[in-house]
């Protein structure tokens, strides 16, 4: 190869390859874990929603028997303690919230 065009032609193409192949494994490297972090969420969503109507059961099958529901607050003006309720329930969800951005963010 003494002609520097030539030589130029064959190692810009080179660059060009492996660029493209390594562009290529990353983005199969990030969709991949996009992929696993998707299935992960959903499990956990989907044991979250499992326990949570696991407690409802529990508490209406307590309610129907007539037994004191151990989970839930007993108080004399209920709409004022359900908006309460409602308010502290936001707040925690808020607060994961931020706390799954700050993980999602160191663990990138």
């Amino acid at each position: 190869m003494s002609n520097p065009l030539v030589q130029a032609f064959f190692v810009g193409r080179a660059v060009a390859e492996v660029v493209n192949e390594r562009l290529e494994v990353a983005l199969t490297d990030a969709l991949s874990d996009l992929g696993k972090f998707d299935a992960e969420t959903r499990e956990q969503l989907r044991q979250f929603t499992d326990e949570v109507l696991e407690r409802a059961n529990r508490a209406a099958e307590a309610a129907n028997a007539g037994q004191p529901n151990t989970g839930t607050r007993k108080s004399g003006s209920d709409g004022v303690d359900v908006q309460a309720d409602i308010d502290e329930l936001r707040a925690e969800i808020a607060l994961l919230r931020t706390e799954l951005q700050h993980y999602r963010r160191t663990s990138a």
